[in-house]
C-alpha cells in the first residue's frame, strides 16, 4: 500500500503554541520537563502518524455534509420541475 505524507502547514506562532502545549502537558500529566526540541519531536510524530487519521475523519465529515446538502438541493430542484402534458 502506497503511503502519502500529509504536509501540515503551521505558522511559526501556531508551532510555538503547540510546542508549549506539549511541554505543559508533559509537565502537568507526567511531571516531566521536556525541552523545546523534544516537544517538537513529539509534534513531528503526531503530524506523521496521528494527524492523517484525524484529517481523514474531517474529510469524511465534510463529505457527509456536502452529500446531505446536495441531496437537499436535488430534492428542491426536482420540486421546481414542471409537469409535461402528453398529447
Amino acid at each position: 500500500m502506497e503511503r502519502y505524507i500529509l504536509f501540515i502547514r503551521l505558522t511559526k506562532d501556531q508551532q510555538e503554541m503547540i510546542v508549549a502545549d506539549i511541554q505543559r502537558f508533559f509537565y502537568t500529566h507526567r511531571d516531566e520537563d521536556i525541552s523545546e526540541f523534544e516537544a517538537e519531536r513529539v509534534l513531528d510524530f503526531i503530524k506523521e502518524n496521528i494527524a492523517p487519521y484525524i484529517y481523514n475523519a474531517a474529510v469524511s465529515d465534510a463529505k457527509y455534509v456536502v452529500e446531505r446538502q446536495f441531496s437537499s438541493m436535488e430534492e428542491e430542484l426536482e420540486a421546481l420541475e414542471q409537469p409535461i402534458k402528453l398529447k
